[in-house]
């Protein structure tokens, strides 16, 4: 059986809760190396996980027995790490948003083009039980064609999750957060009604705010704390999303689909993830599995994806492609 060794760069709470122990957990890698510029978190990670430390990025790049790596960096530096990675020859499993820009996104792409390695993006919401299945049905047209939809996505914010626990988490500040909550909830909700419609948001019309987040010296936030949107499709659906750091009480990650027949609705009850309510009157349940949330972590499925698709030889399950499209749309949201 064949065996890969991988790279991860960055080492905060997304490496510790999902790409390191799903790396671990998977037959197909024998090893994990760590990178991050705290050489303090890339120790203690690589002592949990059984791996090894490198001391640079350049270190790990041209480490000829790495095939792949993670890049969990922070937004601002996704374009320089990811693409230096691809052209290194690694294929790369990057962490959302792509970029902080459209432009820079197009460059990682282009990179990715010219290594002909694999670029996936963690667009984790496509690999739920309950979206997958939701797919089907909307693909299946039981219900008739998609008329509207809405989504949401929002917490009590990543100064909770974030590896510092603090407000001073870099997911506040505009020079390396650039999008706020857009970028860390929203572009999740957009990838996936892209996937559940197989269709694309071509407008967007928002309004955003920091409304209630302050920084470590109390002062409000530099990025949006809340959006809400109404957006339109390329096949004319119409819908609205709303994404916030600011739901002070249980995570909403639920959304809604309105057809001819009737309504599909995901994760809007803890037992009965995807519920069918039929326009004349028929409730089908389907228990599936319960969503992640950044309290109840279990396996994305996303590393699993990702590794098989290097193994097997075949297209990553969320391209660079995909994801500078759902890029588009959160710089329309954020009027830019």
């Amino acid at each position: 059986m064949e065996t890969i060794k991988v790279g991860i760069i960055g080492c905060g709470s997304i490496t510790r809760f999902r790409h390191a122990p799903e790396y671990y957990a998977n037959p197909y890698v024998e090893e994990i190396v760590f990178y991050d510029r705290n050489l303090e978190r890339s120790q203690a990670l690589a002592k949990e996980f059984n791996g090894c430390v490198a001391e640079t990025v350049d270190e790990l790049l041209k480490d000829p027995s790495i095939v792949a790596i993670s890049d969990c960096s922070s937004n601002e530096t996704h374009h320089i790490i990811t693409s230096k990675a691809l052209l290194s020859g690694k294929h790369v499993l990057c962490e959302k948003p792509l970029a902080v820009s459209v432009e820079k996104a197009e460059r990682m792409v282009e990179a990715q083009r010219k290594s002909g390695k694999k670029l996936m993006v963690d667009h984790n919401q496509r690999f739920t039980k309950a979206h997958q299945k939701a797919r089907e049905l909307i693909a299946s047209k039981e219900l008739g064609e998609v008329l509207t939809f809405k989504t949401s996505f929002g917490h009590q914010g990543p100064e909770h999750w974030g590896v510092n626990k603090s407000n001073s988490t870099w997911f506040f500040k505009k020079e390396r957060s650039h999008s706020g909550v857009a970028g860390d909830l929203g572009i999740h909700k957009i990838d996936l009604i892209h996937y559940l419609l197989d269709d694309e948001v071509v407008d967007a019309h928002a309004f955003t705010g920091a409304l209630d987040k302050v920084d470590e010296n109390g002062e409000p936030i530099e990025v949006c704390d809340n959006v809400v949107s109404a957006l339109r499709t390329k096949k004319g659906r119409i819908g609205t999303a709303s994404f916030s750091w600011t739901y002070y009480g249980e995570e909403d990650n639920s959304t809604t689909i309105y057809c001819q027949k009737g309504i599909i609705k995901i994760y809007h009850h803890p037992e009965d993830q995807l519920i069918v309510e039929t326009k004349d009157g028929e409730v089908v349940r389907y228990q599936l599995e319960p969503i992640q949330t950044n309290d109840n972590q279990t396996s994305t499925g996303v590393i699993d994806a990702f590794v098989e698709s290097i193994i097997q030889d075949k297209e990553p399950l969320v391209s660079g492609a995909d994801a500078l499209s759902s890029l588009r749309v959160i710089e329309k949201i954020l009027g830019e």
